[in-house]
């Protein structure tokens, strides 16, 4: 069975940081393109950022400069380092990999607050 398990959010004031973590279990992810994805009340799933299996990245633009994405493969875990972060970054952000089938985790909550 493969599961996500996203952890790290929390409450933070605008400018502050968080990193997210994201365990993969029933699956091998090294070979998979990974992606964070986050979603606000009451809008609709959008992309953050990826990392392919060799270590390159994108972001979305809002993101860039601010939010870092990586991998240890080791570990089976994804990873979303998030500076300076704002309000409108308040989401529930899930991970997930490229494997052909939509898997989801429970996803991590995080607001930006002060």
């Amino acid at each position: 069975q493969v599961q996500f398990v996203e952890s790290g959010g929390g409450l933070v004031q605008p400018g502050g940081s968080l990193r997210l973590s994201c365990v993969a279990s029933g699956i091998i992810v090294s070979p998979y393109v990974m992606d964070w994805y986050r979603q606000a009340p009451g809008k609709t799933r959008e992309w953050v950022a990826l990392i392919t299996r060799d270590g390159n990245t994108v972001y979305e633009d809002s993101v860039k400069g601010r939010f870092t994405i990586s991998r240890d493969n080791a570990r089976n875990t994804l990873y979303l380092q998030m500076n300076s972060l704002k309000r409108e970054d308040t989401a529930t952000y899930y991970c997930t990999a490229r494997t052909g089938k939509s898997f989801w985790g429970q996803g991590t909550q995080v607001t930006v607050s002060s």
